[in-house]
């Protein structure tokens, strides 16, 4: 359905909704994150509730880095539009030319909204690429990927017709993984390589296996397990309807990482690589942090953030001038 018109009562009662609160506690300047505590996944499933209802063009509430619920009503207000066709490449400021392309990736469990408002982090002359996995956000009607060289085929296919340029990867958690495995897959096609990889909060593949398989937890022993690592809010592990919805989710993206075999000698990738963790991070030890030295040729160092295995969220300025700094060599 495509409407003309939407009243910010009526997106009030549709954030109470996902929410499962009452619409007088969600306030027009009540910001989403810090007030409401919407975490990614929670604001995208609010993103694809809003754009299904009002006939909004898929992704562009999702990219549009709104905070507030004053700020969505007059987002929608001056952008209602037909729907068009999903994609996994999100581009939340396209550039008719840009000097460099950064293509970021999300963690298991989370979405491209991981990366909510970094574009205006990097210059101008650069285009951010966020990739979203099936199975959330406009692509929630494409069936979950849990192995990991599919998803590789899939955002291959993606990102193929856009490295005309100097490009960089950065993968947070499975992101990393993902990152790292596109890369390998652009070396075994002969295809332009990454200026930079930057693989964060995730150990270097081959080492000793940490025991733990989250997509084989019980329900309650995977929400204390999400709870331990952080970046999931109480509404998505306290409330059972939401996480009955989100739970295929995080177990289709945990199956894909616990079940993809690093290989025994893996050729040590011909690109600059730099590492990133939180210094509080229990998930992920320094050993296998450091052990991406072993991968790649050009290994620029581990560089740690305060925060644990979500530093990025409280660190993206930080974050963003080191990614800059990496890969603006590259860039004419």
């Amino acid at each position: 359905m495509i409407t003309t018109s939407v009243t910010i009562d009526e997106l009030r009662a549709l954030i109470a909704g996902v929410l499962e609160t009452e619409p007088e506690e969600v306030t027009d300047d009540a910001h989403f994150a810090h007030e409401l505590d919407i975490d990614s996944l929670l604001m995208l499933e609010i993103s694809t509730r809003v754009e299904s209802a009002f006939g909004v063009a898929g992704n562009t509430v999702a990219a549009s880095g709104v905070t507030t619920l004053a700020e969505l009503h007059a987002f929608l207000t001056s952008n209602l539009t037909g729907a068009t066709a999903p994609s996994p490449l999100i581009r939340p400021r396209p550039v008719s030319a840009p000097a460099a392309r950064l293509f970021l990736l999300h963690h298991a469990g989370g979405s491209h909204l991981l990366y909510r408002g970094w574009a205006e982090l990097f210059p101008g002359d650069w285009e951010l690429c966020l990739l979203e996995a099936p199975g959330r956000g406009s692509l929630q009607g494409l069936p979950l990927i849990d192995d990991c060289e599919q998803l590789v085929d899939y955002f291959h296919a993606a990102i193929a017709p856009l490295l005309d340029r100097p490009f960089g990867f950065f993968g947070h958690s499975m992101g990393a993984l993902i990152a790292y495995q596109l890369t390998h897959r652009l070396l075994r096609e002969r295809e332009a390589l990454p200026a930079w990889l930057g693989v964060s909060a995730y150990g270097a593949p081959g080492g000793a296996a940490s025991g733990s398989s989250p997509h084989l937890m019980a329900d309650d022993e995977l929400r204390a397990w999400l709870r331990s690592g952080g970046g999931s809010p109480p509404q998505l592990l306290d409330n059972d309807d939401v996480w009955r919805k989100f739970a295929p989710v995080f177990r289709a993206d945990f199956k894909l990482v616990d079940t993809w075999a690093a290989p025994r000698s893996p050729e040590p990738l011909p690109v600059p690589l730099t590492a990133f963790a939180g210094r509080g991070d229990t998930l992920i030890g320094e050993d296998r942090l450091l052990a991406w030295q072993a991968l790649a040729t050009d290994f620029r160092g581990l560089e740690r953030y305060d925060g644990g295995h979500f530093y990025l969220l409280e660190q993206p300025q930080q974050l963003a001038a080191a990614i800059t700094a990496a890969i603006r060599p590259a860039a004419p």
